[in-house]
């Protein structure tokens, strides 16, 4: 008879509640748990707050061994955000990233990179989202469904020290 050491049974039990997390957030969401589904949403979940392409979680996915094509991942990513697992962040005409952070925040891209990051506010620095939510110079029978706010960063140049 083989006795797990404790170390084995925890990181066992750890495995099997990860894989147990995201497949009730698919069921939650209304999706059915497909291998696919489940592979890709072990490398967009299990590693806390992510952006990422779908050409990035492409090469991740193939990096570790799941095997997908790259219209499963955008198909994937496009069901996973209607299902409200992930939201759509449009960086400009040529790029698309999806976050897994579905609170309410702002971004920095770091355009330089091609990297966006999560801008780490107090919540008393969010009122600018207010000014927009409140319904101010919304058009008659609209409404505001969310406010996206990015900053864009670029390296400054160095100055000569004289």
């Amino acid at each position: 008879m083989y006795l797990m050491k404790t170390k084995d049974y925890k990181q066992g039990a750890q495995k099997k509640r990860a894989f147990t997390s995201v497949f009730e957030q698919l069921r939650q969401a209304g999706l059915r748990p497909t291998r696919q589904r489940m592979a890709l949403g072990r490398l967009l979940f299990e590693q806390g707050v992510r952006h990422v392409t779908a050409d990035s979680l492409y090469r991740e996915a193939l990096d570790s061994g799941v095997g997908v094509s790259l219209a499963t991942v955008y198909n994937a990513l496009r069901q996973f955000t209607e299902a409200g697992l992930l939201k759509e962040v449009i960086v400009d005409n040529s790029g698309v990233y999806f976050d897994t952070n579905l609170s309410p925040h702002y971004h920095y891209f770091l355009e330089d990179e091609g990297i966006l990051v999560d801008v780490e506010w107090g919540h008393e620095s969010l009122k600018i989202g207010e000014v927009f939510s409140g319904g101010q110079n919304v058009p008659s029978g609209m409404k505001v469904s969310r406010v996206d706010v990015m900053v864009r960063l670029t390296a400054s140049p160095v100055e000569d020290a004289e």
